[in-house]
């Protein structure tokens, strides 16, 4: 399984960035590999739909879950078509993001937040 988490940073001392479209770094956790991929987010610089190119680079990714404070219309809409499982968590390490995941302790996103222009 491949877990995707919006992140300020490269390493698990790291803290989740809340925005998902502007956030500095994903951390793709592969599960079964043992293996940390980072990618810098090409959505954060973006002029405009940020959350559509973040989401359409992780969906190249082949991932599974993203974990993030939240996800606009368009970065949800897309996320769900791809059946890509979607967590809300705050501001905190990623090891401790990585431990409230395996312990089912965050909460779906099942609707998208508000849009940013």
């Amino acid at each position: 399984m491949k877990i995707a988490i919006s992140a300020n940073g490269e390493n698990n001392e790291s803290v989740l960035d809340v925005r998902f479209g502007r956030c500095e770094y994903f951390q793709i956790h592969d599960t079964e590999k043992k293996e940390v991929k980072i990618l810098e987010n090409l959505g954060k610089c973006a002029n405009g739909g940020a959350g559509i190119v973040a989401a359409n680079q992780l969906i190249d990714e082949n991932i599974n879950v993203i974990i993030t404070g939240n996800l606009g219309p368009n970065a949800f809409e897309l996320m769900e078509k791809a059946e890509i499982k979607a967590y809300k968590c705050e501001n905190i390490s990623i090891t401790s993001v990585l431990e409230k995941y395996n312990n089912n302790e965050l909460e779906e996103i099942n609707i998208s937040g508000p849009a940013h222009h």
